[in-house]
């Protein structure tokens, strides 16, 4: 009796095992693939954001406000961040930022994907001026917590970089 060709039971539960145990082993590892790239994504734009705001103050000799905002057309209260930030042209510099009829949005970021985007100011002003932006830290924070978080953080003359830890050196909080 010939044998037909193909796998019997016992190599069909051992394959299933291997590609289990692959699985299980792999998991793990493109879970941190995955918040890597969306902490990348929500850090880089909103790096673009303050150049394109430092670069158009700068063009338009106004200045241009990045703030919190829930609906990409107007500035939100002070809260969490992963709602989305608007970039707008603020002609008659109002304090608190509000964007007024005739004040063109430069850019409208939608929610992110992480468990919070914090700031230590409500808004950043970039003036046309090489000084005088305002300065501050914002702390991107996903499910790994502060073992994941990173910062953005603004300077005075409005250029963005980004970290670890804050500017003082130490460690970046993020909210329970």
């Amino acid at each position: 009796m010939r044998r037909s060709p193909g796998l019997t039971l016992v190599e069909l539960l051992i394959a299933i095992g291997i590609v289990a145990v692959l699985i299980s082993l792999g998991t793990p590892l493109l879970r941190g693939l995955l918040l890597d790239a969306r902490m990348t994504a929500a850090v880089n734009a909103l790096v673009h954001v303050v150049h394109l705001a430092r670069q158009e103050a700068q063009k338009d000799l106004r200045d241009v406000v990045i703030c919190r905002s829930i609906d990409a057309t107007q500035c939100a209260s002070p809260g969490n961040w992963s709602s989305g930030w608007i970039a707008f042209v603020n002609r008659d510099r109002d304090d608190p930022p509000l964007v007024d009829a005739g004040e063109p949005v430069l850019h409208a970021v939608q929610s992110q994907p992480l468990r919070s985007i914090t700031s230590n100011r409500r808004s950043y002003v970039l003036r046309p001026y090489a000084l005088r932006a305002t300065n501050g830290t914002i702390v991107f924070c996903d499910d790994r917590g502060v073992a994941g978080a990173r910062a953005v953080i603004v300077s005075y003359t409005g250029r963005p970089r980004t970290a670890t830890r804050t500017a003082s050196g130490g460690a970046l909080s993020c909210p329970v």
